[in-house]
């Protein structure tokens, strides 16, 4: 009944098709919260990691280099099973949360502090001349002309948290994979191996896939748009030298 050609199945694979609608909720879910938390602490981290203090540039690269090096799937057991065993779990759909925001918000900050320092340094002279303070400067100078950077490699870690939600089933989660896992094994609707997780796959795509697209259109027009502005440079250069021959 397992093959991906069996009708019995794809059958059952609809019939219980509430239980792959509620995985994508809580996938979606956990995902969203997830990003807003990766996204208060890149900038956070980030901003420290530009800051020009050295106390604030140690506290964020500590923050970064112990989660980058250490695996998501790691922290995420560690966060549950240490609040469970000291009697204050909260829950696997926020530990999910907290878990992916931090270790994905460590990437945040390298993409953020990668982003402001290609910035030209005349940027940050020419800001701190007209008297703007470090939030000022970085609010209305810096971060507007980092955006373009920024943006396509935030999207792709936007795209790894939201797959990295599969995570959750080393913990029980309710998320997308956990209830496909639980759906082909149990004891009413086991067997449909291939369409269940087919179907599962075919929804993280429709959610992955967009959002990739997006990434690497966005940076090719800002590509573009640095070459149009390179040339229409190029060529004021030329009309003025030839004005004043």
């Amino acid at each position: 009944m397992s093959g991906i050609f069996s009708a019995r199945a794809w059958d059952k694979v609809w019939t219980y098709r509430s239980t792959f609608a509620l995985g994508l909720f809580n996938t979606v879910r956990t995902a969203f919260f997830g990003i807003l938390l990766a996204l208060v602490l890149g900038i956070i981290f980030g901003l420290m990691a530009t800051s020009g203090k050295k106390p604030l540039k140690f506290i964020s690269r500590v923050y970064v280099e112990i989660i980058q090096n250490t695996p998501v799937l790691l922290q995420c057991c560690f966060l549950y099973y240490a609040l469970a065993f000291s009697n204050h779990s909260i829950g696997i759909i926020l530990t999910g949360i907290i878990s992916l925001g931090v270790y994905t918000g460590a990437y945040m900050a390298e993409v953020i502090r990668a982003g402001i320092e290609a910035i030209p340094v005349g940027q940050f002279e020419a800001a701190s001349s007209q008297g703007f303070n470090y939030i000022e400067k970085m609010y209305y100078i810096i971060l507007p002309q980092s955006i373009k950077i920024i943006l396509p490699p935030m999207v792709n870690q936007v795209v790894n948290l939201i797959k990295n939600t599969s995570c959750l089933y080393i913990i029980g989660g309710a998320d997308l994979i956990s209830l496909t896992y639980s759906f082909v094994t149990g004891e009413n609707t086991g067997g449909a191996y291939a369409p269940a997780y087919i179907v599962s796959g075919l929804l993280f795509f429709v959610i992955c896939f967009p959002l990739t697209k997006f990434a690497s259109t966005w940076e090719a027009y800002l590509k573009k748009m640095d070459q149009r502005i390179q040339f229409a440079q190029h060529t004021t250069i030329e009309e003025g030298v030839a004005a004043n021959e």
